[in-house]
């Protein structure tokens, strides 16, 4: 087996570049995978953070309304995105009804759009990513009711 160390490079740049932990790719023939060293810290609020950053965070957290609540989460690291395309109408927006199978968001992992379809039916209730905000594999992104 010849192996491609510019290939590597290039997969290790990107790993970088995006903060990713490990990229994995497999084809018939062959399989690889990259993976960063080191110990990987957990983000923890400490008391070293502001009132200000403390109010910020608070404004993040999910209201916990119902019992009925559903996650959809991201089964990949990559990028969010809400629509097929730069300045097309978002797949689902807070309010839409989804039913299982049907397409909320695409992730894009290693320049491959992945379409992300609800596992459950519902109402969508809070949408918690930002399009083109990246993301880590079980991240919630976003609450069905």
């Amino acid at each position: 087996m010849k192996i491609d160390t510019a290939y590597i490079e290039k997969l290790a740049k990107i790993l970088s570049d995006n903060n990713l932990t490990e990229i994995a790719l497999e084809d018939e023939n062959s399989a690889i995978t990259i993976r960063k060293q080191g110990y990987v810290v957990p983000p923890v609020v400490t008391n070293s953070v502001t009132v200000e950053e403390s109010a910020e965070i608070e404004e993040v957290k999910p209201e916990k309304s119902s019992e009925n609540r559903k996650e959809i989460t991201s089964p990949m690291v990559g990028n969010f995105y809400s629509a097929a395309s730069p300045g097309a109408k978002p797949f689902v927006q807070v309010g839409d009804i989804v039913k299982e199978g049907d397409v909320v968001c695409i992730v894009e992992a290693m320049k491959l759009m992945n379409e992300i379809v609800s596992e459950v039916s519902g109402k969508i209730v809070e949408v918690c990513v930002e399009d083109g905000q990246p993301v880590e594999f079980g991240q919630v992104l976003m609450y069905v009711e």
